[in-house]
């Protein structure tokens, strides 16, 4: 069951909402305005957010750039505003879709399902496994058990490609040009400094893959499990 939060003043369109969405099998948190929504999530897991633009205290806007500061989750804006310009508004705010008031609760649905595969899609795509290795790129954590390592950005990025590409070998310049980008002005010896504090960081953490040094070519990612 995925969590909405439904944040607007008029508690008329909120009980409309949450009854229609509780039909459709979602489990909804209700806020009157900004401040109240912003206090619901940090006490519980909300997977979306539905907000109107024009509240007391925080408008939807700048309710929407503090959700997106935070919380990597879908929003909808709703809005009595049809004009270009708001609607630019609410999406340089960080919304990712936006409906007209009056709605058909009927398409606040459909949008919201949209939105759900969506994101439920990028997750999938943003994390892969081994064994207990776990390596999130939306959080930028590399999770073995119940320890959480942070790398350095590249160090990261290098082991995301090893361990989604695993039992391939891959050349250093095919290696720079995945992680350091075709400008690169570098030499290939980057690749070797980050492979060996790779395997200095993780040979005494995990026995899930080593990384392999194929003499003449470059290097692999082999699973042990």
């Amino acid at each position: 069951m995925n969590n909405i939060l439904i944040v607007d003043d008029d508690i008329n369109i909120l009980k409309l909402v949450d009854v229609h969405l509780t039909e459709a099998g979602y489990k909804v948190f209700q806020a009157q305005d900004g401040l109240e929504a912003l206090n619901i999530l940090r006490n519980k897991n909300c997977d979306l957010a539905v907000v109107d633009v024009m509240m007391p205290y925080m408008d939807g806007y700048l309710l929407t750039r503090e959700i997106r500061k935070n919380y990597d989750i879908p929003i909808v804006l709703l809005t009595a505003k049809n004009q270009i310009e708001d609607k630019e508004k609410g999406f340089l705010s960080g919304t990712d879709d936006y409906l007209v008031k009056p709605f058909e609760t009927k398409e606040l649905l459909f949008r919201i399902k949209a939105l759900l595969r969506r994101y439920d899609r990028q997750l999938d795509e943003s994390i892969v496994c081994l064994g207990r290795t776990v390596i999130n790129k939306k959080s930028y954590e590399v999770h073995i058990g119940d320890q959480t390592i942070l790398l350095p950005l590249k160090e990261f990025e290098l082991l995301y490609f090893f361990i989604s590409n695993p039992m391939q070998v891959f050349t250093r310049d095919h290696l720079i040009e995945q992680i350091w980008g075709l400008d690169y002005e570098g030499d290939e010896r980057t690749v070797d400094v980050h492979v060996k504090r790779l395997r200095e960081r993780f040979s005494k953490l995990t026995d899930d893959f080593q990384i392999k040094t194929v003499r003449g070519v470059g290097y692999l990612l082999e699973a042990k499990r």
